[in-house]
């Protein structure tokens, strides 16, 4: 896991290049990078989404990229060798540790998935499962990979359901065939609980370890919630109880681009105090709140 303190970006004059034609050069600009390494890497959302999915064009604003997982370390090293930055890590990146976000003066933003919300099979088989139907594309005369067109349109549900969004189009006009290619692909991924949450069948999964986590994600709820859900959808007792320890502690992230540099030890510390003062009262909320529908 790569948690190395994200420094705020740089202030540098970005050369005027329009968005899409931006976007474009950044995605080849950081598959080059890959393939020097030999990381492996599929193109997700934006403008790599196959058309047949979303007609209306979303080039989006930034690069999202799912990176073998076990190649994460060499690549995080060569990004930062050709002028990347390190603007949120995972561990502070979402409640779903799923990313981290790269800032580049003339590319902009990188976001480096190891995994994708809502998929349950662990991070290195579910990237080997997406690459083995991968598609290939030509992306400013570099070669990309993406994931299947199937894979695509979950990877949309799956980013709809975490953002609140609406069920896409695509996957309500799936045919009989549709729908039992995509049945079989979310049982694969293990991705029920959060396509659930999309659809509305959630309370089926009342059970099943995500379903606090997948509530809190699409309907809101306290931050200490929130944290109780991601203690207990993590697999393992070690996965617990890394999060349960790292629930008190600063979002140092956070609090370096709101202040515009590295946070001091005393600004970190007069930050933890604020963060248990509203964790305090959202907690007092809470039971107050449970009190008065008794």
């Amino acid at each position: 896991m790569i948690d190395s303190a994200p420094g705020a970006p740089e202030a540098r004059s970005v050369p005027a290049v329009p968005g899409r034609a931006r976007l474009d050069l950044a995605r080849a600009a950081v598959q080059v990078i890959a393939d020097g390494v030999g990381a492996r890497l599929l193109h997700i959302k934006g403008d790599v989404v196959d058309p047949t999915l979303r007609p209306a064009a979303r080039p989006g604003s930034d690069v999202d990229v799912m990176a073998d997982p076990a190649a994460i370390p060499a690549l995080h090293r060569d990004l930062l060798a050709h002028g990347w930055t390190v603007y949120s890590t995972f561990r502070f990146g979402s409640s779903f540790e799923h990313a981290q976000t790269y800032s580049h003066p003339v590319w902009g933003h990188l976001d480096l998935h190891r995994r994708f919300p809502g998929i349950g099979l662990p991070d290195q088989a579910a990237f080997e499962h997406l690459w083995r139907d991968r598609a290939r594309r030509d992306m400013c005369g570099v070669e990309i990979l993406t994931p299947s067109i199937d894979a695509q349109l979950l990877i949309l549900v799956l980013n709809a359901a975490r953002n609140r969004g609406t069920v896409p189009e695509a996957w309500m006009s799936l045919d009989d065939g549709g729908q039992q290619r995509m049945r079989r692909l979310v049982a694969q991924l293990r991705a029920q609980v959060a396509v659930a949450a999309l659809t509305g069948d959630l309370d089926r999964y009342r059970r099943h370890r995500e379903h606090l986590l997948w509530k809190v994600t699409v309907n809101g709820g306290p931050r200490i919630v929130e944290w109780w859900a991601r203690i207990v959808a993590q697999p393992t007792l070690r996965g617990s109880l890394r999060v349960a320890a790292q629930a008190p502690l600063v979002n140092t992230d956070r609090l370096t681009r709101r202040l515009g540099h590295v946070p001091r030890g005393k600004e970190v510390l007069g930050e933890f105090f604020m963060r248990t003062v509203r964790g305090l009262r959202e907690g007092a909320a809470l039971v107050a709140r449970k009190a008065g529908r008794r």
